[in-house]
C-alpha cells in the first residue's frame, strides 16, 4: 500500500470516528431530556412560548420604531399651509404609533390644546400598552421556569433517596448518583429557560423605553408646532 493510500485511510478513519462521536453525543443529548421526566413537558412548552414571544415583540417594536426621518416636518408643513386632510393622509400611511399619535392630535385641530394634549398623551398610552402586551409572560417565565426546574431535582432526590431504602443491604452508589444525575437534568433546563426569558424581557423592555422616550419627543414637537401655528394666525 502507497503511502498516499495509507494516509487516506488514516483520515477517512479520523472522519468517521469524528461522526460516531457527535452521533453519541447528540444522542446522550435526548437521553439527557428523556431521562428529566415528565418536568421537561412543561419546561418545552415555556422555552416555545419564550421564543415566540420574543420574535413576535421584537418585530412589533422594529416595526414601531422605523419612523421616516422626514415625518414631521411634512406633518409641520401640512399644518402651517393648512392642510389637514394631506397630514391625516400620511399619518395613515406610516402606520407607527408616532403617526397613530399625530393622528390623534390633528384630528382635534380647533378644540383648546389641553384637550389635544389630553387625547395625544392618551392615544400614546395605548400604543406603549400595545407594545408591552406579553411582557410580562417573559418575566413569568424567568421566574418560574428556573423554579419548575428545582422541583423536578427535588423531586428526583426523593426518588433517588427511596430506591437507596428500598435497596435494603444491597446499596449500591450508582443507586444515588444516577438519581441526581437524572434530577439535576431539570434544574439546568430550566435555568436556560428561565435566563432566556430573563435577557430577553430585558433587552425588548429597554426597546420600549426608548421607543416611549422617541413618542414623548414627538408629541412635545407636535405640541409645539400647534402652538406656533396659532400664534401665527392669530397675528
Amino acid at each position: 500500500m502507497t503511502p498516499l493510500a495509507i494516509l487516506l485511510q488514516s483520515d477517512m478513519a479520523e472522519a468517521a470516528t469524528t461522526i460516531a462521536t457527535q452521533e453519541d453525543v447528540s444522542m446522550s443529548m435526548i437521553d439527557m431530556a428523556v431521562k428529566g421526566g415528565w418536568l421537561m413537558i412543561p419546561l418545552l412548552i415555556l422555552s416555545v412560548i419564550t421564543l415566540y414571544i420574543f420574535g413576535m415583540k421584537w418585530w412589533a417594536i422594529r416595526k414601531a420604531s422605523s419612523i421616516d426621518p422626514n415625518f414631521m416636518e411634512e406633518i409641520k408643513n401640512f399644518i402651517r399651509d393648512g392642510k389637514s386632510k394631506a397630514a391625516l393622509e400620511l399619518c395613515r400611511r406610516s402606520d407607527t404609533p408616532v403617526a397613530h399619535l399625530i393622528e390623534k392630535g390633528i384630528e382635534r385641530t380647533g378644540k383648546p390644546l389641553t384637550d389635544i394634549q389630553a387625547a395625544v398623551e392618551n392615544m400614546g398610552n395605548i400604543e406603549v400598552a400595545r407594545l408591552e402586551k406579553g411582557l410580562p409572560a417573559l418575566a413569568s417565565i424567568a421566574g418560574g421556569a428556573p423554579m419548575i426546574g428545582f422541583l423536578g431535582t427535588v423531586l428526583g432526590m426523593v426518588q433517588a433517596f427511596f430506591n437507596m431504602s428500598q435497596a435494603g443491604n444491597n446499596i449500591d452508589i450508582t443507586l444515588l448518583s444516577g438519581g441526581i444525575y437524572t434530577a439535576m437534568i431539570t434544574t439546568v433546563a430550566g435555568l436556560i429557560v428561565g435566563i432566556l426569558a430573563y435577557f430577553g424581557y430585558n433587552y425588548l423592555t429597554a426597546k420600549v423605553s426608548d421607543l416611549v422616550f422617541t413618542l414623548q419627543s414627538n408629541t412635545i414637537e407636535f405640541m409645539d408646532m400647534l402652538q406656533d401655528n396659532r400664534a401665527a394666525n392669530t397675528k
